[in-house]
């Protein structure tokens, strides 16, 4: 029975009548009636089992009857199953199901997403054309009419429809581009939406006459061109073309190329070399390697080699695809591998190991063999800014005195360096010139020029002089000794001078300038005034003596105590107030000029200047002028 159904059970006594009935299921009592039957329903999957009665009369009781199975189980459920080979179909096509149920009493009704389809009852399901309305979840149930019994809904199906065919794709599985005869390449043909597809190929628009999800094709020059496939299903159902491939197929294989990094030769132990083998048309290659001609097991487009001896020799490479091609060997590249490191040499210009503030210096670090070195400078172990192989000082200073030297290294792709030996540098302060004037004082009554004279201080060796009046050269020559005088200075300039010659230091700093125009100016107001000085001095002289010639005598009562007009030596030193008009004129306002003049020359000069002595006369003179100043700067008397 299935649920829902109703049974009646009877339960008979052959003799006698009265009896009351007690009703068992599973040997548990149900319920006691007077009545000899009992109506169960409608039943459930719980109303399975041993049904059983005994009949009792007062105290009298019969036996259990026998007992009376029943059995109460769901439905049948039905099979739904897709007749059409497609799950996906497009419009048009044939949409086909069947309902398998246990026996013909059963009738069948369809559905759509769960949705009665009208006038649908037979055990199949045909639709001739189909929309894409008819896309969803499709299932079916049985029922039993005169019983009144419905099944539970059969398994599902899904079906989609759509509207628009796909479009295949065409791929392969070697995408070189180009290829070489014998290569050997598969085309696939692929429609991602549904299945039950036959394929069509064509190349350059011509049906190829051939079939299969696949086209392998074995290259030939007629194999190139432009390819597409098309996808069929049924007697309706056809794809449009494909993407087009092209394959371009080639008689001449090419040449691969070896590089090296770095390019360096000769290189050394310890270094690393890269090549690399390259082939620039096509793709996909594998790459072997070969050293003297020997095949060194190595593969991929690079290879690395940490240097040693036995890696000196000629390396060249090869570059294959798939079993068949092979272009040949490239050409060969020679590594030179040297033992030991590079020598380096640091030159010195110029070589002088002492040197003076001013020169300009250069240095050169210098490999023996091979490039591509960087540099690195040190003082005194200290690095220096330079990079270049050259380390330049354009004006040496005392603080570039020093130990310098150079280094020399390369990345490839670890650091190789190798370094110079020690090139010691001494700077000395370079000597100065200066100009010192030699015409004295004495000489100002007999000349208007001056004789000035450039040294050079702290220097004992000799030297050529060259002198320059306003900073123009006006005069080379080995003696130190320079005239000048107004009709070659009318303008009274500014001189300097320095030292030069062909030994270390090769010139001296350029002396202080010396401006003569106020020396000039001095001199020859000195020497006016003491040309004023000189006549007056005679012509006081000749007044006096006219004076005492021709004064009348007086007596000697009148006679006056006769007064010295000058003053003897002994009085000169008693007095210290004692006139000195020479002095008095020299040292006159307008006579003196300001000590900014004075600086302008580098000299200062006032009336207790010595100049410079140069000959015994001079010195005479001074020794006079002395004497003279020490007995107080007056006019020495005549008289004694």
């Amino acid at each position: 029975m299935y649920p829902g159904e109703s049974i009646t059970f009877t339960c008979t006594v052959d003799m006698y009548s009265g009896w009351e009935y007690e009703w068992y299921h599973n040997g548990v009592e149900q319920q006691s009636s007077s009545s000899k039957t009992i109506a169960v329903g409608p039943v459930t999957l719980d109303g399975s089992g041993r049904y059983q009665c005994l009949a009792k009369r007062g105290q009298l009781r019969t036996d259990y009857s026998d007992p009376v199975s029943l059995d109460v189980s769901d439905p049948p459920k039905p099979i739904l199953k897709l007749l059409s080979p497609w799950s996906d179909v497009y419009e048009n096509e044939v949409l086909k199901f069947s309902c398998e149920v246990s026996s013909s009493e059963w009738t069948v009704t369809w559905h759509r997403d769960q949705n009665l389809i009208a006038n649908e009852n037979g055990l199949e399901l045909n639709i001739a054309a189909a929309k894409v309305s008819d896309r969803g979840e499709y299932s079916c149930k049985a029922h039993q009419k005169h019983r009144g019994v419905s099944s539970a809904s059969s398994n599902t199906s899904t079906v989609s429809v759509y509207d628009k065919l796909p479009t295949p794709t065409l791929s392969r599985d070697l995408s070189f581009s180009p290829m070489y005869i014998g290569e050997t390449v598969k085309l696939k043909c692929t429609v991602s939406v549904s299945s039950g597809w036959s394929y069509h190929w064509y190349k350059d628009g011509n049906n190829l006459n051939k079939s299969g999800k696949e086209l392998s094709i074995n290259l030939t020059l007629s194999d190139r061109g432009k390819y597409s496939c098309k996808a069929k299903r049924g007697e309706k159902t056809s794809t449009g073309p494909s993407n087009e491939l092209q394959l371009d197929v080639r008689d001449k294989l090419p040449t691969p190329a070896l590089s090296r990094d770095p390019i360096f030769t000769p290189m050394f132990t310890g270094e690393t070399v890269k090549l690399k083998c390259t082939v620039n048309v096509s793709s996909g290659w594998s790459y072997h390697w070969y050293k003297d001609g020997n095949n060194l097991s190595s593969f991929g487009e690079e290879l690395d080699i940490s240097l040693t001896l036995s890696d000196n020799g000629g390396y060249s490479c090869e570059a294959r695809r798939g079993e068949k091609t092979s272009t040949g060997r490239s050409k060969e590249t020679q590594l030179d591998v040297r033992d030991g490191k590079p020598n380096v040499t640091l030159l010195q210009n110029p070589s002088d190991k002492l040197m003076h503030t001013g020169d300009r210096i250069s240095f050169t670090c210098h490999v023996n063999v091979s490039s591509g070195w960087k540099y690195v400078w040190y003082k005194d172990s200290n690095p220096l800014k330079s990079s270049e192989n050259f380390h330049q000082i354009a004006s040496a200073k005392t603080s570039d005195s020093g130990s310098y030297k150079c280094r020399v290294e390369r990345q490839t792709p670890t650091t190789f360096s190798s370094e110079s030996g020690d090139v010691e540098l001494k700077i000395d302060e370079r000597p100065k010139a200066n100009i010192v004037l030699l015409t004295s004082w004495s000489e100002v009554f007999s000349t208007d020029s001056l004789k000035l004279q450039c040294d050079v201080m702290g220097s004992s060796d000799s030297w050529n002089y060259t002198w320059y009046k306003e900073g123009i050269n006006v005069s080379q020559s080995p003696s130190s000794k320079y005239k000048v005088t107004p009709n070659n200075d009318p303008e009274q300039s500014s001189y300097t001078c320095e030292g030069i010659r062909n030994e270390r230091p090769l010139f001296s700093v350029r002396s202080d300038s010396y401006r003569t125009k106020n020396l000039l100016l001095k001199r020859r107001i000195l020497l006016s005034i003491s040309g004023c000085l000189f006549f007056g001095i005679i012509a006081v002289f000749i007044g006096c003596v006219t004076l005492r010639i021709c004064r009348k005598p007086v007596a000697a009562d009148d006679k006056q105590e006769e007064t010295n007009l000058f003053l003897t030596m002994a009085q000169l030193k008693d007095r210290n107030d004692a006139p000195c008009p020479l002095v008095e004129y020299i040292t006159d306002a307008d006579v003196n000029p300001p000590a900014k003049e004075g600086e302008e020359n580098g000299t200062s000069c006032s009336e207790e200047t010595p100049l410079p002595i140069t000959s015994p006369d001079e010195q005479a003179a001074t020794t006079n002028g002395k004497e003279t100043t020490e007995n107080g700067g007056g006019m020495v008397s005549f008289l004694q």
